[in-house]
């Protein structure tokens, strides 16, 4: 008798100590396994290497949005940032600029339009959803009005260390890949052992408690947006540089829906102050593997959305009842 209460004791501290990453992470592997055995060519080495190539800029998309919120904050306008800044970037390469110009004249106009998002949500106290909702639309409309002509512009015939970004490979791992690792280290080091960092946590955990004592929140949202726009950014050179071109109507599909979907099912919780890159990257695993089986089986497009959407969904209603909110810690527009 008495070693089944040991056992019970036991066996409920280790139900209480999972958390939704460990969860998330154990789906991961479970679906993983279930693949493997089940669908032909899934565990295969080039089927691995192609799932993290495919995912890799999901999960530099990933680490962009789980900047903002940790910070309890949102940016629906990643998407159209990414593309609108690489395209114009592109454009300008097509017309003669150098790369290295051309590059600099788009991470520009990204780090341009995060200050501004940054601007309007921490001085003109507009709601962050609100905010990039509109701000990605109107992003998308003027590149496509004044600055970029086509739907699809393409890399240029010599792209030189450019296209290596999406192309190349390292000891067998292609560089995408290794792009999201190296983001992934930095921005690890940057949110545990920084000041900048350690803002982004107090102010996600409660804002107004983290300008009460003297945290300086306006310029650190500016800051937030901004980094996060330069992340986005480099997310979609890797892209453009994978498939030679960067399509502009990427901002009219799902994608920004995916990018929310990794990091609130990896366990990055909308309340704010939570979370880190683990969770992100235990969650675009769990994503990437579940698309991959999905492709392997021939799941339409509009089926493998209803999926998604259905997780994601899932995924809010559980993070709404681990991190509940109360009069102090909510705000008004708060996501």
């Amino acid at each position: 008798m008495r070693n089944n209460n040991v056992f019970s004791r036991l066996a409920r501290g280790q139900l209480l100590s999972l958390t939704q990453e460990k969860i998330v992470f154990l789906l991961a592997v479970l679906l993983f396994a279930v693949f493997s055995f089940s669908l032909t060519g899934f565990a295969s080495v080039d089927n691995l290497l192609g799932l993290l190539y495919n995912v890799s800029v999901l999960g530099v998309l990933g680490l962009a949005m789980a900047l903002v919120v940790i910070g309890r904050g949102i940016d629906l306008s990643l998407i159209a940032t990414m593309a609108i800044s690489v395209a114009w970037s592109l454009t300008l390469i097509r017309d003669g600029v150098s790369i290295e110009a051309a590059l600099l004249y788009g991470m520009l106009m990204a780090l341009g339009i995060g200050i501004i998002n940054g601007w309007l949500i921490a001085y003109a106290e507009i709601p962050a959803l609100f905010c990039t909702l509109a701000m990605g639309t109107l992003v998308y409309g003027f590149g496509r009005i004044a600055l970029i002509p086509v739907d699809v512009v393409y890399m240029p015939a010599d792209p030189g260390w450019f296209g290596a970004l999406g192309q190349g490979e390292l000891f067998g791992i292609p560089a995408p890949v290794i792009v999201f690792v190296l983001l992934s280290v930095v921005a690890t080091l940057v949110l545990r052992y920084t000041r900048f960092g350690r803002y982004t946590y107090y102010m996600g955990d409660n804002y107004q408690a983290a300008r009460i004592t003297g945290v300086p929140t306006r310029p650190m949202l500016v800051m937030q947006y901004g980094v996060t726009a330069l992340i986005g950014f480099a997310a979609g050179l890797v892209t453009a540089a994978s498939v030679d071109s960067m399509n502009t109507r990427i901002v009219n599909s799902t994608m920004i829906y995916d990018v929310i979907l990794v990091v609130v099912l990896g366990g990055i919780g909308l309340s704010g102050g939570k979370g880190g890159v683990r969770n992100v990257i235990v969650g675009t695993l769990l994503i990437g593997i579940l698309l991959n089986g999905m492709t392997i089986m021939n799941i339409e497009y509009t089926v493998q959305n209803f999926i998604k959407g259905a997780i994601l969904l899932a995924a809010l209603i559980f993070d709404s009842l681990i991190n509940p909110r109360d009069e102090q810690t909510a705000q008004q527009g708060d996501i």
